[in-house]
Formats: structure tokens, sequence, C-alpha cells
């Protein structure tokens, strides 16, 4: 019998798991040899670890459409080894190191104009990848932010359908995120992170910085409606999931989830990870959020209540709300209703 670390993944992100690229059997055959929480990140690495050697194969055969597939699993699945796995601090960021790794090999197979883009930030640097639309001089731009344990290298499929849509996107690692949080902590005030962001792609001239949206999810669905309300250039805005008061979700998430926060904002236990999280509060600044915005939620939401999101939703002047009956966290388990309904709105909001 799994212990209850590995039951609670199990049961908390099935869903995500599946809906960001890893194969529903290796979901199956990796859970199945993990009985304790320590043994999480070492089993789906081994199974990273085959699906790298299955890329080098496609690629020594000259199969570079196969190749990115599989080295696109490979990077998902280390990404996942460690997601809330903060056991050992120097084997996740190795590991995060080699989800990274892997995710430019697919980039270079399955989107070669794909970019690394390096954000000045205080005394250090943010990290986001840029994608572009095939045949799109001067796109709209939404901006990606994922959330407490998500990453840039998990968001190329969620890429892909802003892509398809002629817009751009630049997924984030913002402060306390992937390897930007090898030297940041989480902060309230995100919006320095979107504004640091777009600063470094002023003057290009392959993406609109007249046309910028934001999309974040959990506890992106905070970072993003904060951004937008106080970062200007940022248009229009969608929240999936997201928190108004961060702190007051904080007795029913997970363990996991509990001690992920107190590792990346930088606390030094759960109390003071406690009153950190109640500092994520989106009442100093949402009166400002008043562009065109968008929260959803699904009702069957276990991290983040619902009505949490909506609450965004009603003291926003100019903010709509879409709850699906059967939608869980971050609605994972019905993408292909919230992630078009996103993008969708997003394309018309900016054109």
């Amino acid at each position: 019998m799994p212990d209850a670390r590995v039951q609670a993944a199990i049961a908390n992100w099935a869903p995500r798991f599946v809906s960001n690229g890893v194969e529903p059997y290796d979901f199956e055959r990796t859970t199945a040899r993990i009985e304790t929480w320590d043994q999480w990140l070492g089993a789906w690495a081994e199974t990273a670890g085959e699906h790298r050697a299955l890329a080098e194969e496609a690629e020594a055969a000259g199969n570079s459409r196969t190749a990115g597939e599989r080295w696109l699993s490979a990077a998902v699945c280390f990404h996942f080894a460690k997601f809330v796995w903060v056991l050992d601090l120097e084997l996740n960021h190795e590991t995060t190191r080699q989800a990274i790794a892997c995710l430019y090999r697919a980039h270079a197979h399955l989107d070669p104009t794909a970019e690394r883009v390096e954000v000045p930030f205080e005394d250090g640097m943010l990290v986001g990848n840029l994608r572009r639309p095939a045949g799109a001089e001067r796109p709209a731009l939404i901006l990606l932010l994922p959330g407490l344990d998500s990453t840039k290298e998990e968001f190329f499929r969620w890429e892909d359908v802003f892509l398809q849509r002629g817009l751009a996107t630049l997924s984030l690692d913002g402060p306390g995120q992937g390897e930007s949080g090898f030297t940041t902590f989480i902060r309230p005030d995100y919006e320095v992170a979107a504004t640091a962001a777009l600063d470094a792609l002023a003057g290009r001239d392959d993406v609109d910085l007249d046309r910028v949206g934001a999309a974040g999810v959990s506890l992106g669905g905070y970072y993003a409606p904060r951004a937008a309300a106080v970062e200007r250039r940022v248009r229009a805005v969608a929240g999936i999931s997201g928190a108004f008061t961060f702190g007051e979700c904080w007795d029913g998430l997970p363990s996991l989830t509990r001690e992920t926060f107190q590792h990346h904002s930088g606390a030094r236990d759960l109390d003071e990870a406690r009153a950190r999280a109640f500092e994520l509060d989106l009442a100093p600044v949402i009166a400002g959020l008043d562009g065109p915005g968008l929260m959803i939620t699904g009702r069957l939401d276990r991290i983040i209540p619902w009505e949490q999101t909506k609450r965004i939703a009603d003291e926003a002047p100019a903010t709509s709300f879409v709850l699906f009956e059967e939608g869980n966290h971050v609605c994972n388990n019905i993408p292909f209703l919230y992630r078009p309904l996103v993008a969708d709105w997003l394309r018309k909001e900016l054109d």
C-alpha cells in the first residue's frame, strides 16, 4: 500500500500529468512501483530516462519528429519527478536541469524557432521560453504564468493551443519557480516579474508588445490578475483556479503543497509559510484590474475552493467568471474545454 503522500499525489494530480504530456500508461506503470514518497523522484526519473534513450535512438535513425516527441516525454517526466519533491534540494535542482535540457532537445525537433529568454531581475535573472506562431510577423504575446509547482517545462502542450490561434507565448519561470527559483523566492508582487519580462522583450519586432495578455494556472491564477492590475502593458488576463487570498486556502491544502510553498517562499517553518501565504492577497490591487478579465475554475477543485476564483471576478470591474461543474483543479480533467476557451477569448480581446 503506497504511503499517504504517494496516494495524495496520485489522487490530486493524475489528470494534470496526462493533460500536460505524460502518457497514461507511463503514469500507471510508474506510480504502481512507488510505495513511499522518497521513491517518487527516482521512479519518475527512471521513466524519463527510458524516453531519453528512445529519443537518442530516433535521432540516430534520422527520425526527427519521433525524437522530438520522446524528448518532450522525457522533459515532462523529469519535471513531474521533482514538482513537489523537496526532500533533497540538490537532487531536485539536478532533475530540474535535466527537464530543461530535454525540453530544449524537443524544441530543436518540434519548434526550432523556440527561444530561451534570460530576463535581468534584481541581482540575478528569470528565465522564459518564447515561441512564435508560424507565418505571423508581429503576433500578440501571451505571458503564461506557472503556479506553485509548475514550470515552463510543463507548458509545451498549452503553448500549442495559443500558437495554433496565431498568438506568441512566453512561458515564464518567475520568482520561486523552476530554474528561476534556484536563486529567488515566491513574492506577492508578481507584477515585478511581468514588468521585467516585458522590458527584456522591448525593441523586438517579432512580437507585438502593444498587444499583451497573460494567463496563469493555480497560483499563477493569482499571479496573472495581480500582474495585470499593476503592469498596464498587460491588456487582458485569464486566470484558472486562482486564489484571491492564498492564505485562506492554507488549512485545506495537501501537505505536499504546504511543504513545497514553505521551500519556494523561503520560510523557516510551516507557521512562517502560512503567514507568507496570507501575503498573496489581491485585495490591495484588485481595483486596478479594470481591463478585460476571465476567471475560470471547476466546482470539484480540491486545492483552491472555487469561491476564491469567483471572488476575483466579483471584485474586478470588468472580469467574467466561468465555473465548470465537472472541473477539478485547473480543470485538468477537461483541458479540451478550458484551454480553447482561454486562447479564443484572449485572441479576440487582443485583436
